[in-house]
């Protein structure tokens, strides 16, 4: 089967293009929706956050306190690789086991943030990056975001790796910049990677 990795910046519209592909039949792998079920619902891994970053990590019904976690590592490098340390094998666990039930698809999607930073691209056969403009990212995430402030929106990209450095790490590249329409991109890729898949 041909796994397909599909990333982009913050605010690039990576969901919106799955949800495209999932109209065409396409099975999508979603890792940080997985990756927060699996840090709520892991009996394992629950322990280990807990002993890692203290039992704020989750509150009084259980639920994974984000917004505590995500002050505690979000300006601690060291805090976020002990982190992603944790949570990343895991959710590699996860996708094996999700992907066992897809055997009859031609291709996958894994959809992931951070696809080269957590080298989640090592378990996929190419990576389609989804590419928009900084300003048009940075405009997305702050209708989408309303919690969040331009400063703290630009902190998360300036984590990220760059457009540039993506796009050329990437084989395909969807243009979600508003001037061109994504549907016929998505039609088009989704036909390439049936060829491939065969």
């Amino acid at each position: 089967m041909l796994k397909i990795g599909i990333t982009g910046g913050i605010g690039s519209g990576k969901s919106i293009v799955c949800r495209c592909f999932q109209l065409l039949g396409v099975p999508v792998y979603d890792s940080d929706t997985r990756a927060k079920w699996v840090m709520n619902h892991g009996p394992e891994l629950r322990e280990q956050l807990i002993t890692a970053f203290g039992p704020e990590t989750f509150d009084a019904r259980q639920n994974l306190n984000r917004s505590y976690l995500s002050q505690k590592v979000f300006h601690n490098a060291a805090e976020l690789a002990k982190l992603n340390g944790l949570v990343h094998p895991q959710v590699r666990k996860d996708f094996y086991s999700w992907l066992e039930q897809q055997a009859r698809a031609p291709y996958i999607l894994k959809e992931a943030a951070l696809m080269f930073e957590s080298n989640a691209y090592t378990q996929v056969d190419h990576v389609l990056t989804v590419s928009a403009p900084l300003s048009l990212r940075l405009a997305r995430t702050l209708q989408r975001d309303t919690h969040r402030n331009a400063t703290e929106v630009e902190a998360i990209i300036a984590k990220q790796l760059s457009e540039e450095e993506r796009v050329s790490r990437a084989q395909f590249v969807l243009y979600n910049d508003d001037t061109r329409l994504v549907l016929p991109q998505v039609v088009q890729l989704h036909e390439r990677f049936l060829q491939l898949a065969k």
